[in-house]
């Protein structure tokens, strides 16, 4: 700052900076765009340069007039064009003189008391023709300690100048509202009525009503060049003496740190409802990944249970068949079939018509309904999770979020897309045939190998009935004519209590294999299922998270800087 301060204004000084670098790091941090740095980045460094007065307004408000009557001298040129219009700044010099700087400003030197503690800027238009004017005006505003809105008493407050007051409000500056040219009218009520507009319309725009000055530069530029009886007409003692005041050393301080605190409590206060609005947006996203976590919850439910009783479809199949053997060992396990029993291919084939039966073509059926309808709630959850990341996409298409704010927008659309096209490959390219034979070829082997047996091209029902039919070659061709004829009584029935229990433990243990098998692979289909679904999701899972806790951070970390900012504001006006 450009002036000795006082100890108490020196710490307020090292606080506000404090503050400040907080806020830039803040908006670093959280993605703020590079525009937006750039602003917060001059305003901290107009801390230490002079007073900066910026005025603005339509073209042809009279702002030239107003700045040349404000100084007391004519040091810029009036009635110029929109299209030759560019920044100036004017500065204190021992002699009227024009220069472009580095920046391409024009700069202004005069030798006017006014220019020793400030340096004025006059703006091109609002309404400038050449739109780049109009930005070069709006890019200068928030570097402003001081604004002064200077409107035409014969068209005050236009759309233009409505639509640049509010951006202007949006960096949180002083506004001093200047009514000029207030000499066409010949009456004091006409005066008063455009007073009266401009202030309601200011608080309306405002949010507050600002210091409102009616003058005409014309006529104090003629007071101030030899006619002194304009002066009072001109209105310009009130703003002179204003200006004054405002520029007191303790004034000057206040407004000067207030400045980039109000920057940085717009940047702030910006950012934070980006934050909120991202926010919405991850909330649902996370809303969507939960949802599909409890599909996939449901979904293994209904498997296990689903499973359950497919699983006692294919067991009821064995324990018919271990019925029928106990039927048949009662049957033929007797003294009046004894010639029959000394027939071992005989009892073994009316062993595998009666007993037997089809049921390998039973367990093969079973099986095949059981992984059929496993493959066929595979495919369904995929289509699920499908539905929810396309129905996600549907509701934010032509989302493109604030310009110029980090990749946020770009990211998520990219992670959604990823997650949609390869649900969507999967149902697209879904081979229900080929995951089924999968899944049967691993039950098989596993029933093969638990079974010692060889043979895996046969169908799993052959490959469990075949094992079955051994049973009556265990009880058949071992018994001797002799010992029959001796102890029959005694033998057939041991025999025959044999038989069942082997028969028994034979379709226990065919059965147990069985569903061991086809358990494990159900587990492992249905696990395998569950990790592609959630490898296909993870990027997108990830990202809404990461996202999420970050942006719950900043929306955090911006409201404490932003309303530190608003305390420190209130506490300099005060």
């Amino acid at each position: 700052m450009q002036q000795v301060l006082s100890p108490d204004l020196q710490d307020q000084l090292a606080r506000g900076r404090q503050l400040l670098a907080e806020l830039r790091d803040a908006l670093t941090r959280f993605g703020a765009n590079t525009a937006d740095q750039a602003a917060l980045a001059a305003s901290i460094r107009q801390l230490d340069e002079f007073f900066l007065l910026v005025v603005v307004g339509e073209f042809n408000a009279g702002k030239s007039a107003f700045i040349n009557a404000l100084v007391g001298q004519p040091v810029l040129q009036e009635g110029v064009t929109p299209t030759t219009a560019t920044i100036h700044v004017l500065k204190h010099g021992d002699r009227i003189a024009q220069e472009v700087d580095e920046q391409g400003l024009r700069v202004v030197t005069a030798p006017a008391d006014l220019l020793r503690d400030v340096h004025i800027v006059d703006t091109p238009g609002t309404n400038a023709v050449i739109r780049e004017h109009e930005q070069l005006t709006a890019d200068f505003v928030p570097r402003a300690d001081l604004v002064l809105f200077v409107t035409s008493a014969d068209r005050p407050f236009t759309e233009t100048e409505r639509a640049f007051l509010e951006t202007i409000r949006g960096w949180g500056k002083k506004i001093v509202v200047v009514i000029n040219k207030i000499d066409i009218f010949e009456r004091r009520a006409e005066v008063d009525e455009v007073i009266e507009f401009v202030r309601a319309s200011a608080q309306r725009l405002l949010g507050m009503t600002p210091e409102i000055f009616p003058v005409s530069a014309r006529l104090a530029q003629r007071a101030k060049s030899g006619a002194p009886a304009s002066w009072a007409a001109s209105g310009f003692e009130a703003l002179e003496t204003f200006i004054a005041e405002t520029l007191h050393e303790s004034s000057r301080f206040r407004l000067k740190l207030a400045n980039p605190l109000g920057v940085g409590q717009a940047l702030a206060h910006r950012y934070a409802t980006i934050a909120d609005e991202r926010l919405t947006l991850l909330t649902d996203d996370v809303g969507v990944l939960e949802q599909i976590d409890r599909q996939l919850a449901v979904y293994n439910g209904d498997l296990a249970r689903g499973f359950e009783l497919r699983m006692t479809a294919v067991e009821k199949v064995l324990v018919d068949m271990e019925a029928r053997g106990h039927d048949y060992f009662e049957d033929t396990l007797r003294l009046g079939r004894v010639v029959d029993l000394l027939n071992r291919a005989r009892i073994q084939k009316e062993f595998e018509e009666r007993v037997v039966g089809d049921a390998a073509r039973q367990i093969e059926r079973r099986v095949a309904e059981l992984i059929d309808w496993l493959i066929d709630q595979d495919f369904r959850q995929w289509q699920t999770v499908t539905t929810s990341v396309a129905s996600r996409v549907r509701s934010h298409e032509g989302e493109l979020g604030a310009p110029g704010v980090g990749t946020f927008h770009a990211d998520r659309a990219r992670m959604i897309d990823a997650v949609g096209r390869e649900s969507q490959r999967v149902v697209d390219t879904y081979d229900k045939q080929h995951e089924a034979e999968a899944i049967a070829e691993q039950a098989r082997t596993a029933v093969t190998t638990a079974a010692a047996a060889g043979g895996a091209a046969v169908g799993l029902g052959t490959l469990v009935t075949l094992a079955a039919s051994t049973a009556a070659a265990d009880v058949t061709g071992i018994l001797l004519a002799s010992v029959v004829a001796a102890l029959g009584f005694l033998v057939i029935p041991a025999r025959r209590r044999k038989a069942k229990a082997e028969m028994q433990q034979k379709v226990t243990a065919l059965r147990q294999r069985l569903a061991t098998a086809l358990r494990t692979e159900f587990e492992r289909a249905r696990d395998d299922s569950h990790t592609r679904i959630e490898q296909a999701i993870a990027p997108y899972s990830r990202f809404v998270r990461a996202e999420h806790s970050r942006w719950t951070e900043a929306r955090t970390v911006l409201a404490v800087l932003r309303d530190r900012a608003g305390t420190f504001r209130q506490r300099l006006a005060a």
